[in-house]
């Protein structure tokens, strides 16, 4: 029987267009989009981010001195909401299986998406409560097995089998061992 479900977030539950969110924060900072890209995202700063190196105010500050513009938190949520949608046959999944087993979220994120989770998907509260995990929690990322691991003790559940479901008879070898987007059981 499963008892914990984690869903990833980009692809899964949201679709996510990061060249929507840089055109955004570039419209606020006055800089082309291909600068926003190189400063956040091609220099490893947001990797940085998605791996706890920085806390949710030390992230926001290190993007707004990278663009050499400071945003506040609710601009940064408000172009990180506008690159998102709901991907609506999931989140009724998850909200189905809710019903006969422990469903979170885990998340290749940093500590700001965490603390702007409401504004930006509103959609998960009624479904994960509090069970919302970006790996900068757990100083790991995914794929590697601390992260998965780390969540899951933070959900009370130890970790068992792995089902890819696009590969249909294939079991990887344990935690994080799959693609992008693989939903672990």
């Amino acid at each position: 029987m499963i008892s914990t479900l984690l869903f990833d977030l980009n692809d899964v539950l949201y679709s996510y267009d990061r060249s929507v969110r840089v055109t955004h924060i570039a419209r606020i900072c006055c800089e082309p989009a291909t600068a926003v890209a190189e400063a956040i995202w091609e220099s490893g700063f947001e990797d940085s981010g998605d791996s706890g190196v920085m806390d949710a105010d030390a992230y926001l500050a290190g993007f707004g001195e990278r663009l050499g513009c400071p945003l506040t938190q609710d601009e940064w949520a408000e172009a990180l909401r506008a690159a998102v949608t709901p991907i609506d046959e999931t989140l009724t999944l998850a909200a189905s299986v809710r019903r006969q087993a422990r469903v979170a979220v885990l998340t290749n994120n940093n500590l700001l998406v965490k603390r702007a989770v409401d504004t930006v998907f509103p959609e998960l509260r009624p479904i994960f409560g509090r069970d919302f995990f970006v790996s900068a929690e757990f100083h790991a990322r995914k794929p590697e097995p601390e992260a998965y691991l780390r969540c899951l003790a933070c959900v009370g559940a130890a970790a068992g089998k792995r089902r890819d479901p696009q590969q249909s008879g294939r079991r990887p070898d344990g935690p994080g061992q799959g693609r992008r987007g693989d939903r672990t059981l």
